[in-house]
């Protein structure tokens, strides 16, 4: 049965699996044959932050119930999860695809490589699975729920000045101060981007991080006017927020996929028990268990089960 608990990965641990085993070879990259495996015990990781923990949970709930004996561990370091999860020590984790991408093409190729992730999902997947492939690994099937950047403004100001998207915000001509991290002044998806693509006028990028208290808090105040944020942030009504749609595609395909180890858990029954979740979680749901995480301080299992059970994908229990 499945340890119900997230329990912490010892770091040392991990960092002695990185470097003895971390899936194959470089010089054998492209050429994995084995047939996919199908263990029976599965370690699923988790980055350790409310949303991860959120899908680990579920992960393990759907793969309980077929069949498999799950536990959950928490390795907040993309830098360390990954290598132990081409190593084996992991068999499935919870990912966002242009990112992932990105960071797998990082990998291969050194920081400075051009980006492969894009806002289209179908070129996005066709570059992650083909870099993922080469590590051991198998990038399933994005479901509906998508965690990409996103920029919010208050209700009022948005209804003064009639804006429902970032092309209304720079059709407006309005100067914006925008509370987002200090990296945003030069990443292409944020304060260039906004330039480039929209049209808007970015006066200032006041570094108060990237969907942090003090920065939605520095909008509703006024000091700021626009917050750099995430589609599946929960509170964004705690302080009047309001999303602009990215209208004209700015931010990257961040659809949320699960990756497994091919050599253990590459098999249809895995396959097939995971995809279940993508008939079923949107953003917006994902939204809502956020929120009973962070701000009704429910546990990540409970609030997990308790989903998986209202779409009948799991039997009350």
């Amino acid at each position: 049965m499945r340890d119900g608990r997230t329990v912490p990965l010892l770091l040392t641990l991990l960092l002695t699996a990185a470097g003895c085993t971390t899936g194959p070879a470089l010089e054998d990259q492209g050429t994995v044959t084995g047939p996919p495996g199908d263990s029976k015990h599965l370690t699923i990781g988790s980055a350790g932050f409310t949303e991860s923990d959120l899908l680990a949970q579920m992960y393990a709930l759907l793969l309980d119930r077929a069949g498999y004996s799950t536990k959950v561990i928490s390795v907040t370091n993309r830098e360390i999860y990954e290598p132990a999860l081409e190593s084996g020590q992991i068999d499935v984790v919870p990912e966002y695809a242009a990112t992932f991408a990105d960071w797998l093409n990082a990998k291969k190729s050194g920081a400075d490589a051009a980006p492969v992730g894009s806002p289209d999902l179908d070129i996005t997947m066709r570059a992650l699975r083909a870099l993922a492939t080469a590590r051991g690994l198998t990038v399933l099937d994005p479901g509906r729920a998508v965690d990409q950047n996103a920029f919010a403004v208050t209700a009022p100001y948005a209804a003064k000045h009639r804006l429902r998207t970032l092309s209304d915000l720079g059709r407006s001509g309005l100067p914006v101060r925008l509370a987002a991290g200090d990296e945003c002044v030069q990443r292409p998806y944020c304060a260039p981007g906004l330039k480039k693509t929209y049209g808007i006028d970015i006066a200032a990028v006041d570094p108060k991080g990237v969907g942090t208290t003090q920065a939605k808090q520095a909008v509703r105040s006024g000091r700021d006017q626009m917050v750099l944020t995430t589609t599946t942030d929960a509170t964004l009504d705690d302080f009047g927020l309001v999303l602009l749609a990215d209208d004209k595609h700015l931010q990257n395909a961040d659809y949320l996929v699960p990756v497994v180890n091919r050599s253990r858990a590459g098999s249809p029954g895995v396959r097939d028990a995971l995809d279940r979740l993508n008939t079923a979680l949107t953003t917006a749901d994902l939204a809502r268990m956020n929120e009973q995480v962070d701000s009704w301080r429910r546990l990540p299992e409970d609030v997990a089960r308790n989903y998986l059970e209202s779409k009948k994908l799991i039997p009350r229990s």
